[in-house]
């Protein structure tokens, strides 16, 4: 971003919209947040627009004065043109959506737009637990698994804008979970948050986890990834068993990072994050215990600094990520 001005970094998600003002050295300077409409394209524009200039008015700045407004958009996208291409969580009308050419002269300030996980990456990469690694993977592990590539301190787009699409390496394709993308094996497929869900709801129906049914209280639809991993510290076998798959299958998708890229770093946040002790710890420890010995000694294998504030943050940094002023 340009030396000396803020910049406004906008977090486009399917539930709620996030809007931040950053210093150039990362300081948080003003937000504001608005629900994510879901009646058009319309309300949709209206809301980030909104948000943004709440933002810029709890900083004390006018949108016109930064450097720009980043925005992390869900699923591909364009960045060259600025456009949102099919977003799974958004209204059939905000596919193909040219955000730059709509809300710049509304807004009459720079835009770039990017896909949510590599603004998260970018966010990591500049103002929490990457800082000062070239070469860096950033993964998030919730209700899904994204990530994104740093190689250089530059964002990895690839041909397609589609580089870094973690969740989708296939970590057990001789299995039976189908991801939401339609193959089988994903690493989303196994080790997400609803991943892990389904299969102790898969458990309970085959009658092989009576301790998680009485658990919730006999309603399969309660069980979440905390209480599997709940009850598999308690010793439940059927929980455990879930615990010990996901463990494994987080460390060959770990491991195949590791030989594949190299890095530096690889950053790890989302809301499974929680449950760090449970999942991530240990399959850190089998990739490093599984992986050629160079690349694992090369690599630290961390967890995310930003929290909530990874999307706005890493929008902001768009504005320096090797585009002009």
């Amino acid at each position: 971003m340009a030396v000396g001005r803020p910049a406004i970094g906008l977090d486009l998600g399917g539930t709620k919209i996030l809007a931040v003002v950053i210093s150039p050295e990362g300081r948080l300077l003003g937000r504001a947040g608005h629900p994510t409409p879901h009646s058009g394209r319309s309300a949709l524009l209206g809301a980030m627009a909104g948000a943004v200039r709440e933002a810029a008015a709890a900083a004390g700045v006018n949108v016109w004065e930064t450097a720009g407004i980043g925005i992390g958009a869900p699923g591909p996208t364009d960045p060259e043109a600025g456009v949102l291409l099919e977003p799974p969580n958004l209204p059939l009308d905000c596919h193909n959506l040219p955000l730059r050419d709509l809300l710049q002269p509304e807004l009459a300030a720079r835009i770039e737009v990017e896909n949510d996980a590599n603004v998260a990456a970018l966010g990591e990469h500049r103002f929490g637990a990457g800082r000062g690694v070239a070469d860096m993977v950033y993964i998030t592990v919730s209700t899904g698994i994204g990530g994104g590539l740093l190689t250089g301190g530059r964002l990895l787009r690839g041909a397609g804008f589609t580089a870094g699409e973690i969740g989708h390496m296939a970590v057990a394709p001789d299995g039976h979970d189908i991801c939401g993308c339609g193959r089988i094996g994903c690493w989303e497929a196994v080790c997400s948050g609803t991943a892990i869900a389904r299969q102790a709801r898969e458990a309970v129906l085959a009658g092989r986890a009576p301790g998680l049914l009485a658990r919730v209280g006999g309603d399969p639809a309660k069980l979440t990834p905390a209480e599997v991993t709940g009850a598999a510290a308690q010793g439940d076998p059927a929980a455990r068993a879930i615990v010990d798959r996901v463990v494994t299958y987080n460390g060959v998708g770990l491991m195949n990072l590791l030989h594949l890229l190299s890095p530096g770093m690889i950053v790890i946040g989302g809301g499974l994050t929680h449950a760090w002790d449970a999942l991530v710890a240990p399959a850190i420890a089998w990739a490093q215990a599984h992986a050629l010995r160079r690349p694992a000694a090369a690599c630290r294998m961390v967890r995310a600094e930003l929290g909530d504030l990874v999307g706005g943050m890493g929008a902001a940094a768009l504005l320096s990520d090797g585009a002009p002023d």
